[in-house]
């Protein structure tokens, strides 16, 4: 090892003492903050609420009859009175001011629609998801049981099936000789015939 190598492990050594060892188990103490904290949610009620009233017809009417006020008060109002002269500065100012709050406020509201509108389409897609895999179901299960009830016998099938059995028989019985047909167990008279 050279010198060099040595002396800047020597450093290397020394910065690490200097150094206070942080604990991973343990957090860290909390920071100083330069600007005050604020609650993200009563902000953006807030903004939403203005941003309501500067969309609605009230706002415009109290906005034209102010700047109305503001004009006729500099124009024709008292000398002495008068704090706007008539390229009205002033009022050019305000409504600038008015204006570079208005509209981060609106921008503000529209963002919590939009978000607000995001977890509406996902909840109602996640509803529709479920409906869909709800109705594919229940349309499975009726086409079993369909298929079910094809199998099942019922009360006329099984009615055609007897009448069936019973005109095989007595064509049997037609067809058998005579002299034999009395001799068997189910021999009939030939008055028990319909």
């Amino acid at each position: 090892m050279s010198d060099r190598d040595r002396e800047r492990e020597r450093e290397l050594a020394r910065a690490e003492q200097a150094r206070p060892r942080i604990r991973l188990d343990q957090p860290r103490p909390p920071r100083r903050k330069l600007l005050p904290e604020y609650d993200p949610e009563a902000f953006g009620r807030l903004s939403e609420k203005i941003a309501r009233f500067l969309g609605t017809g009230r706002f415009i009417v109290w906005m034209t009859v102010l700047i109305i006020v503001w004009v006729l008060w500099n124009v024709a109002g008292p000398d002495r009175w008068r704090f706007d002269e008539y390229p009205f500065i002033f009022l050019t100012l305000m409504l600038s001011l008015q204006a570079s709050y208005a509209a981060p406020l609106i921008l503000l509201a529209q963002n919590r629609q939009d978000d607000r509108d995001r977890v509406n389409l996902e909840q109602d897609r996640k509803q529709n998801e479920r409906s869909m895999s709800d109705t594919e179901y229940l349309t499975r299960e009726i086409a079993a049981l369909r298929m079910g009830l094809g199998e099942v016998a019922t009360r006329d099938w099984i009615r055609s099936e007897l009448q069936d059995l019973v005109k095989d028989m007595d064509e049997r019985f037609d067809a058998v000789p005579a002299e034999t047909a009395g001799r068997g167990p189910f021999a009939r008279d030939e008055g028990d015939r319909r």
